[in-house]
């Protein structure tokens, strides 16, 4: 039996669950094994006939019919195939880090909204310190929170979490991107008046729960930031990301 042919387009949103593979083979029928295999047998006890899918994280989705669910994992009959091409604009949260588990929401709820790739940051205010030895676990912690993420909300695509950067390195992010915005509750311009592109990169930049220094702001202007608001309310340093991502999907991916 052959595989389907594959498609440039996103498959039609049904409810189906969604399963991530580091791999995802051009074949008739798939595996879904290991930890994956054991959460779709064990926790959603699904069973033979029922739709599923399984991506790799990177932009390539398979529909299908589980065959089997058992021991091994679930057996899936691959019915069609696709390759989501990259949105647009693309979108970079800068985030500093909150405190305790506030950057793993951060994390999901930027990914929800459609985040493409987030970029912690040791900003001078921030609350939580990752220690040299405490980073890797850190960023580890982020990705696992993509991940997660991307599976609940059925994303083809698992945002990339960078290593943890300085307001320096920050700056010089930002000097290659179409549009950077950085959130400040004190900065006279809305977000809802500023022309967005619809292709290129946004990064949108939040600050810790201190706020932003006077010379964190001047670095970020001068390397090409905007300073803008959301609205009357100041949020937390864990929810102004998402709710920034949403208010630019509605200007532009979801429209």
């Amino acid at each position: 039996m052959t595989a389907p042919a594959t498609d440039d387009q996103r498959p039609v949103q049904d409810g189906s669950p969604l399963f991530l593979l580091d791999e995802l083979p051009d074949v008739a029928e798939l595996l879904v094994d290991g930890a994956e295999g054991r959460h779709a047998v064990d926790v959603l006890r699904l069973a033979a006939g029922e739709p599923v899918r399984v991506g790799d994280g990177a932009g390539t989705v398979v529909e299908g019919t589980v065959l089997e669910a058992g021991a091994r994992g679930l057996r899936v009959q691959v019915t069609a195939r696709h390759e989501v091409p990259e949105p647009q604009p693309e979108f970079v949260l800068v985030q500093a880090l909150p405190k305790g588990d506030r950057g793993q929401l951060a994390v999901e709820l930027a990914t929800e909204l459609g985040v493409d790739r987030i970029v912690p940051w040791a900003a001078a205010r921030c609350v939580t310190r990752w220690r040299e030895d405490r980073i890797e676990k850190g960023v580890a912690k982020w990705r696992a929170a993509a991940r997660a993420a991307a599976k609940q909300s059925r994303r083809p695509r698992v945002p990339e979490v960078g290593d943890l950067m300085t307001t320096r390195q920050v700056c010089g992010e930002l000097a290659d991107v179409d549009l950077a915005l950085v959130l400040h509750e004190q900065a006279r311009r809305p977000l809802a008046g500023l022309e967005v592109p619809g292709s290129g990169t946004v990064a949108v930049v939040v600050g810790p729960e201190g706020g932003l220094t006077d010379g964190e702001v001047v670095a970020l202007r001068a390397a090409g930031a905007q300073a803008v608001r959301l609205g009357p309310e100041v949020l937390r340093t864990s929810t102004a990301g998402a709710a920034a991502l949403a208010a630019l999907s509605v200007r532009t991916r979801w429209s």
